[in-house]
């Protein structure tokens, strides 16, 4: 087996520096926008009301499975 000299490794290391110093391209106006412009997109959207509601069960049971096991 070879030994990885420290050499080696440095031109190993710059190689992977290079493959992965690719820049994304930069953001379009439009995909800018602040989490503000989400706030709302799913009022109304059935699938999430039960998304929502499945949640609030999960996290229901949860508490009521602590107060058991901890006697809350």
């Amino acid at each position: 087996m070879n030994d990885l000299t420290l050499e080696m490794l440095a031109k190993r290391v710059e190689a992977l520096e290079k493959l992965l110093n690719v820049t994304p391209p930069p953001l379009s106006p439009a995909s800018a926008k602040d989490w503000r412009s989400a706030v709302g997109m799913f009022t109304g959207n059935e699938f999430m009301k039960q998304i929502d509601a499945e949640g609030q069960a999960i996290r229901q049971q949860d508490r009521e499975d602590a107060r058991k096991e901890f006697g809350g």
